[in-house]
């Protein structure tokens, strides 16, 4: 289904209708997950050796993790940010091996 454009009188002016252009506040947060120091890390380790194969000496160490974005409706207040903790270390990250924390994107 094709919708019907208005006749833009501006190049700047975006074809959509002006409604469509209202979106509700989203907070993003982001959730960073890292192996815990202890944890050996073979996939940086082989990030480190391709590092070396391809010219950058420098490199000593990598270590390799993961990031997530999360969206959320409404504002990051504390309680916010502690249900995305709560989430992170349910389901984001295995509290085993690994740990996350939570930042304002």
């Amino acid at each position: 289904m094709k919708l019907p454009l208005a006749p833009r009188s501006n190049l700047a002016d975006p074809p959509w209708p002006a409604a469509w252009r209202t979106l509700p506040h989203v907070a993003r947060l982001v959730v960073e997950v890292m192996l815990k120091p202890e944890i050996h890390d073979p996939q940086g380790e082989a990030i480190a050796g391709a590092c070396h194969r391809l010219g950058f000496g420098q490199v000593v160490g990598v270590r390799q993790g993961k990031r997530f974005e999360v969206e959320l409706s409404g504002l990051a207040d504390e309680a916010a940010v502690a249900r995305i903790a709560e989430l992170a270390g349910e389901l984001l990250a295995n509290p085993v091996i690994e740990e996350f924390s939570v930042r304002p994107a």
